[in-house]
């Protein structure tokens, strides 16, 4: 009888197990990047509000399947950093629709707080841009500063690319049904172009006679200092090519069970959480 009680149980709430495995996941805190016009590899420095949603679903105590979009700017300018000469800046939207596995240190169902590591791959969309000196925005893709599209071994870089997000964080349970935390994750890129600046200055004439006078202005800015330099000649180091960029997130995390389940499964404890009592054999 004990056995036939066992099998019922879980045949007829087999649904509202699945479901009381759901969370929904709120993600808000700061974006940055690095690359060549931020060369530190964690900062606060010029970072930007992101935000973000998502679900996660539990296999075990230990391993959950998240999913999530981000929503985030990245942005950077020379002027803050050791290639002033070079006078460059830019911003750019990134939204993201990620796909990966958390795992958690301890059983997330015992702890209070519970340590994890995820990772799993992106799917990303950006497009730098910057202002000129009138404050009129331009979006430097098509102005193939680098000599992208019509210099040989350059190719015009996608604006939608894969990433591989990873990274860790800390939960606190606030109930069996809500945890808040905070989480660090990072973004491995395989583009250098995240800020439009990647290996060598094209020549001069070349850009203006192939995206016109105001790439030229867009590609080297040194012109506006006050000590002003010319345009570099062809081939001099404008970004550090081997070198891709990156971008993160660091914030605050919110979890919520989406079916708590309030009718047979409730208030049994997390030894039976699957509306069965635990000591059935």
């Amino acid at each position: 009888m004990k056995y036939i009680f066992s099998s019922l149980c879980i045949l007829a709430l087999s649904f509202p197990v699945n479901a009381q495995n759901l969370h929904l996941n709120l993600f808000a805190g700061t974006s940055n990047y690095q690359g060549d016009l931020q060369d530190k590899a964690f900062t606060f420095s010029q970072a930007h509000f992101a935000g973000g949603a998502g679900v996660s679903y539990d296999l075990s105590d230990h391993v959950s399947l998240r999913s999530g979009v981000t929503f985030a700017t990245v942005s950077a300018n020379d002027k803050y950093g050791r290639n002033s000469f070079r006078n460059l800046n830019f911003t750019s939207a990134i939204t993201e629709v990620n796909l990966g596995a958390e795992y958690y240190i301890t059983p997330i169902e015992a702890h209070v707080l519970t340590p994890y590591v995820f990772a799993g791959i992106a799917l990303y969309h950006f497009n730098p841009y910057t202002r000129d000196t009138a404050g009129t925005k331009y979006f430097l893709n098509p102005l193939s500063t680098e000599g992208e599209g019509f210099v040989a071994g350059k190719n015009y870089y996608n604006l939608t690319q894969f990433a591989i997000p990873f990274g860790a964080g800390v939960k606190f349970s606030l109930s069996d049904n809500v945890n808040v935390g905070v989480e660090l994750g990072l973004r491995k890129l395989f583009t250098d172009y995240l800020d439009d600046v990647s290996s060598t200055y094209v020549d001069e004439t070349l850009l203006l006679n192939n995206r016109g006078p105001k790439a030229v202005e867009l590609a080297y800015r040194g012109g506006e200092l006050k000590n002003a330099s010319p345009y570099p000649a062809e081939g001099t180091v404008r970004g550090s090519a081997p070198h891709k960029d990156w971008y993160y997130f660091t914030g605050v995390t919110a979890s919520f069970r989406l079916f708590s389940g309030n009718g047979l499964g409730s208030g049994l404890g997390k030894h039976s959480k699957y509306g069965c009592p635990a000591n059935v054999q």
